[in-house]
């Protein structure tokens, strides 16, 4: 029976990922980094001349260009931020336990919103007033880079037992900038067309849509954990988060509210009080296990998608504008987190400037904002070359923020968590 190219292509995407997982316990980089490595080298190898003619050669070729087709799928048809994020960030507020985020929830909700503004209007001002950038290109571009994704981040503490309100202060506010920096990108966006801001609509529209999502969730939420105590089957009880965490974020989005908001305030339910309330040990397990798995599997097509959208030809052709780009963001980054934590430290919890620090350089870039940069293509208010220009930048930051970013936060946190590193 013959194997179609689908088939191959799902099975090179399962022997990426476990290369990608030996690559990384081997040289003991982040699971993430190396991923987009892979992305990048198969990205090269589908742009080569063909090696010959052969029925190998052909077949490798037709396998990748169907893997690159599945991903330009995923994200021009708008399914990458409704199937692939509401895993990584159910499982992230899963683990995060109510006494960490009480003590942290001020700032990391402060950063998530707030900060997102912040760096949005930082990054858009600077690149009008110094880059020699068009109003559109620099907003737009400044809000679509503004959300973090802290599965980097992630990588980096799971070989350093960092405190664990540190780690929760990061999760919480990537699980909640995921959502701001959307709104703040349709916000920016519908203002292209308009003659001015339209600060009063936008901020309703901000409440709206964050409180919300944060509403349905709670609701989806107990409404799901009083009734899985009546499954003693533990593939029922999984089935029963996955209905609970897509169907919140359908639900949401159907109201139009944030349906990402909506699936970590899931995550943060079933994590502290229904996963508590469970009688039974090994279906807690089996709950977990699962969601780890469909994390994993999240992260790999989230970072495999960034290495897919890099050509290395085309971002040295652009890399005086990237690294502006990249100057830009790093500024509104430190523009953000620098005071915001400052506040807190002088008013409120005692924040460290080393989590300070941590928070600047664990602010990298990922696949979401490639996944906003694909829907403008959907727009015609901005134009082609305008579009060209904010998706080279995105992907190029993207790419920057990981592979310089990464490194710098793995050393940094050895270097100030060393009597806490894991064996």
């Amino acid at each position: 029976m013959a194997v179609s190219l689908v088939e191959l292509a799902l099975t090179a995407f399962v022997v990426v990922m476990l290369v990608a997982q030996v690559v990384s316990q081997k040289l003991k980089t982040p699971y993430t980094l190396t991923l987009v490595f892979v992305g990048v080298a198969i990205t090269a190898i589908s742009t080569l001349p063909s090696l010959g003619s052969n029925p190998l050669s052909q077949t490798v070729e037709s396998v990748i260009t169907q893997m690159r087709s599945f991903y330009g799928g995923l994200v021009g048809g708008g399914l990458f931020v409704g199937l692939v994020v509401p895993p990584l960030i159910f499982e992230a507020m899963m683990h995060i336990r109510a006494p960490d985020l009480r003590a942290v929830i001020r700032p990391s909700v402060l950063l998530a919103t707030a900060g997102v503004v912040v760096a949005t209007l930082v990054g858009g001002l600077t690149l009008w007033q110094f880059a020699g950038l068009s109003v559109t290109v620099s907003f737009l571009f400044a809000a679509i880079i503004a959300p973090t994704d802290v599965v980097t981040v992630i990588e980096v503490f799971r070989r350093v037992d960092v405190p664990s309100r540190l780690s929760t202060l990061l999760d919480t506010e990537a699980a909640f900038n995921d959502a701001t920096g959307i709104v703040v990108f349709t916000v920016v966006l519908s203002s292209v067309s308009a003659s001015r801001l339209p600060i009063l609509s936008s901020i309703a529209l901000f409440a709206y849509t964050t409180l919300g999502g944060a509403a349905v969730g709670l609701l989806i939420a107990f409404a799901a954990g009083g009734v899985i105590g009546s499954f003693e089957d533990r593939m029922a009880q999984v089935i029963l988060t996955v209905s609970a965490v897509y169907g919140s974020y359908v639900f949401a989005s159907g109201l139009g509210v944030s349906g990402l908001i909506a699936v970590a305030a899931v995550g943060l339910y079933f994590g502290n009080v229904t996963m508590r309330e469970s009688r039974g040990q090994s279906n807690k397990d089996a709950i977990m296990f699962f969601w780890q798995i469909a994390a994993f599997i999240g992260n790999s097509v989230a970072f495999l998608l960034i290495g897919f959208e890099t050509n290395l030809v085309s971002l040295y052709d652009s890399l005086g504008l990237i690294v502006v780009a990249f100057g830009a963001v790093t500024l509104a980054r430190a523009a953000s987190v620098y005071p915001i934590l400052a506040v807190f430290n002088r008013v409120g919890e005692k924040i460290p400037v080393t989590w300070s620090n941590v928070a600047m350089l664990g602010g990298v870039r990922g696949a979401l904002s490639i996944a906003l940069a694909a829907s403008l293509s959907a727009t015609a208010v901005v134009s082609g070359s305008d579009i060209g220009t904010i998706e080279t930048m995105v992907f190029g930051v993207a790419f920057l923020s990981i592979t310089i970013q990464t490194p710098l936060l793995s050393r940094y946190v050895a270097r100030r968590f060393r009597d806490r590193q894991l064996p």
